[in-house]
């Protein structure tokens, strides 16, 4: 019996969109984790403050991705904490949670990546996690889109899904075929006119923010 395989899936959601469904669902397709666990940000130290609450970034959260093939996890790890969020210190606690066999994935989009090296020990994640990043069609780890440092660590560390699966932490895949480019900003921007975002938002999240009166102010 092998070990498990998590799917480790973290933002703010503020709020959730269809962006993140996709990145989440691209990755349980490709590495068929026992589990997708979503962990909302608290305060993290590269973002402005949040607008939505730490419980209602739950919910939407749970609304969004009520409907994953595999298990779906919400750990509220990082909204209990009242200091500065870091991914190296969530890693950490997962790593502890879960045993040194586990494979841990850790799923990032390409606006992420392209800020990698500016993370806290950014290069120890791989101590505790697989890193896992999808991208626009076009994007290229050699065309200037990411910095020379977590270029050339992505493309020596680069793993098969099943090589993925069945290790617990150390290498890279990146996805250059999921065409997602969604603004939370634009989202908010939106919603605060008044405006619903159907075709960037699941319609359950949209209900939740409607019935809540959120981003109206």
């Amino acid at each position: 019996m092998r070990p498990p395989c998590i799917a480790v899936l973290g933002g703010s959601f503020d709020p959730v969109h269809n962006g993140h469904v996709a990145l989440g669902a691209y990755f349980i397709r490709l590495l068929v984790p026992d589990e997708l666990r979503v962990i909302p940000a608290g305060n993290p130290w590269q973002k402005q403050e949040l607008q939505a609450s730490g419980p209602d970034r739950v919910e939407m959260v749970r609304c969004a991705f009520g409907k994953q093939p595999v298990p779906v996890t919400i750990d509220r790890q990082e909204i209990r904490r009242h200091t500065a969020t870091y991914t190296i210190d969530t890693l950490r606690a997962l790593r502890t949670e879960l045993g040194p066999q586990a494979s841990i994935a850790l799923l990032i989009g390409a606006d992420q990546l392209q800020q990698l090296d500016s993370w806290r020990e950014w290069r120890q994640l791989f101590d505790y996690a697989h890193i896992c990043a999808a991208s626009r069609p076009g994007f290229a780890l050699d065309a200037g889109h990411v910095p020379e440092p977590v270029a050339r660590e992505f493309a020596r560390r680069a793993g098969t899904p099943e090589q993925l699966r069945t290790t617990p932490h150390g290498l890279t895949y990146l996805a250059t075929n999921l065409a997602v480019d969604i603004s939370a900003t634009e989202i908010r921007a939106a919603l605060q006119r008044g405006d619903r975002p159907e075709s960037l938002v699941p319609h359950a999240v949209l209900d939740y923010i409607e019935q809540h009166h959120l981003y109206k102010s």
